[in-house]
């Protein structure tokens, strides 16, 4: 059972310590590439839906498929403080799967109504039905 049937969260409803989290995100952008102690690749991309965005950090060979502008649907994963920040991760048996693609136009736009005018909401992400969920 991976969780796909098990309700959406907005990201708005996102606390730290929350697991089994299931969320539609679109990457606003990614960021750069980290690497740790023993050889693994770490991005941190801010991500957000119609109430608000977060940072996910991303490892390995998956952090290198996701582009602005990609609709992805997060599953079993789980949120914490790191740095200071809220922030998701996958959590064991989870994953991160593409379900569509607004474009890095459309990525970009959004970003900008996020950061300058918190009140505003995309409408291709006001309900994850649009999303084809």
């Amino acid at each position: 059972m991976n969780g796909v049937n098990d309700p959406l969260l907005f990201i708005k409803d996102i606390k730290p310590g929350l697991k089994n989290l299931n969320v539609v995100f679109i990457v606003l952008e990614i960021g750069r590439v980290t690497k740790t102690k023993d050889g693994h690749e770490v991005r941190s991309c801010k991500v957000a839906d119609k109430t608000g965005s977060i940072t996910i950090s991303v490892w390995d060979e998956i952090g290198g498929l996701i582009q602005p502008g990609d609709i992805i649907r997060l599953t079993r994963g789980y949120a914490s403080m790191w740095k200071g920040c809220l922030t998701l991760y996958t959590g064991r048996g989870g994953e991160l799967q593409k379900i569509g693609d607004l474009g890095t136009v459309q990525a970009a736009a959004m970003r900008a109504s996020i950061y300058y005018y918190p009140g505003n909401h995309h409408p291709d992400l006001e309900e994850p039905s649009s999303l084809g969920v």
